[in-house]
């Protein structure tokens, strides 16, 4: 059987999920420069899969343009490979269109420039693996390590093969739960990463005839799957949060940022908790946040600032960093990331303060609903994108809520189990 290699370029779309098309590798040079085509309304395909609202119609093209820098390619050893690159949403002459969830990101980061700042990121995934035989116990157990079989180093291959440092690999606090970690990055590469991680997770798992599932509430009243986003603030190539004397340890240059966040954080929500689902996570004794809040190493904080190690303040500085734990799988990477520099620039442009340890920090949206609602009421959030990409969001986030509006919550966790 004659063969020829295709290679694919996608999108991260607001569902979270990479779109797009392939086309032969020996086209990769033509491709590159025009891009692969789109509509309009694909940014409104639900996590589902059908469009259930569209403001854009059957009108119009754009095109993916692939990204040199976001390309994987990570062959196994059953002859086949990963082979995809990442890509922009751009209108046909070249400019950007209003509603890429990477320019969106890309002008947050812009806008972050501004400061003379830079952020650095690192995604933790934590998934459900399908190819283990649940038992009691086996909670971070070695037992649970070693029955996960080749997954684990299969996983890290491949992402050593992509080009990434692999962290760690370990199993997790639920049932067939296991987490990996990479190393941070600037922030375009960290959430293009954030989403090749989750794709070569899905890939290997595939390849051993099995899932893995990132979905936010795998099976209600279980155990959820979080996606932490760790932050630190750098100046060309130095750390600038790290300050012993300041309350929480954070810089008083990095303060107003991190102040910004926990403003704007239930705007945030509709972004980085953006499923029916992420909200049966968000509840008390599940080790996710519920309040609005920043704390020292409290894996309860929605902001966390986590642990150095070590007592050299070089090692300290370089370590330091805050986890948002707001955040799961049903995530496009590009708006969370994106929104969450956009609220901490805005809490630098107003000079904002951290509240004092002792503060009582307001809830969290308890559903999508509310997360829609106060991203809708956020004057400032209004500004992170235009005014039809807002609408059409809003919109997009809505008409998911409706199509589970008559199911129960066991049904609803199963929808985005199929999913993600």
């Amino acid at each position: 059987m004659q063969r020829e290699d295709l290679v694919f370029a996608g999108i991260c779309d607001w569902a979270g999920l990479v779109r797009g098309k392939a086309f032969p590798v020996a086209e990769t040079n033509a491709r590159l420069k025009r891009g692969v085509g789109l509509t309009h309304s694909n940014i409104m395909m639900s996590c589902f899969g059908p469009i259930m609202t569209t403001p854009f119609g059957t009108t119009g093209d754009l095109v993916i343009r692939p990204d040199p820098a976001a390309h994987v390619a990570v062959p196994f050893d059953d002859g086949t490979a990963e082979r995809f690159y990442l890509g922009d949403i751009q209108n046909t002459d070249g400019s950007a269109w209003e509603c890429c969830p990477r320019d969106f990101l890309k002008r947050a980061i812009a806008a972050l420039a501004g400061f003379g700042l830079g952020l650095h990121a690192s995604f933790e995934q934590e998934f459900v693996y399908t190819g283990i035989e649940e038992r009691p116990g086996a909670t971070y157990a070695l037992d649970a390590f070693r029955r996960q079989a080749l997954f684990g180093e299969a996983l890290t291959g491949a992402l050593s093969a992509a080009g990434f440092g692999p962290d760690s690999f370990l199993p997790e606090y639920g049932p067939r739960q296991f987490e990996v970690t990479i190393a941070p990055e600037p922030a375009l590469r960290a959430a293009d990463r954030a989403v090749i991680v989750r794709e070569l997770v899905r890939g290997v798992a595939w390849r051993l005839g099995h899932r893995a599932i990132l979905a936010p509430m795998p099976a209600a009243g279980g155990i959820g799957n979080g996606t932490h986003i760790h932050m630190s603030l750098w100046e060309g190539e130095a750390p600038i949060m790290h300050d012993p004397a300041e309350p929480y340890g954070i810089s008083a240059r990095a303060a107003p940022f991190f102040a910004g966040v926990l403003a704007h954080m239930p705007a945030i929500a509709a972004f980085s908790t953006p499923s029916v689902a992420s909200y049966f996570r968000l509840t008390p004794n599940r080790w996710a946040p519920v309040n609005a809040n920043l704390a020292v190493q409290d894996r309860g904080a929605a902001l966390r600032v986590a642990p150095v190690f070590g007592t050299a303040e070089e090692s300290a500085a370089q370590q330091f960093n805050i986890e948002f734990r707001v955040a799961d799988a049903a995530s496009c990477p590009y708006l969370a990331l994106g929104a969450l520099i956009q609220a901490g620039v805005d809490g630098l442009t107003r000079r904002l303060a951290l509240p004092p340890p002792e503060a009582q920090a307001p809830l969290l949206p308890r559903s999508l609903k509310e997360a829609l609602a106060a991203l809708g009421a956020d004057k400032v959030a209004a500004g992170w994108w235009s005014p039809v990409a807002m609408r059409a969001y809003l919109s997009f986030k809505e008409a998911e809520i409706a199509s589970l509006a008559n199911l129960s919550e066991s049904a609803i966790c199963a929808r985005y189990a199929e999913v993600y």
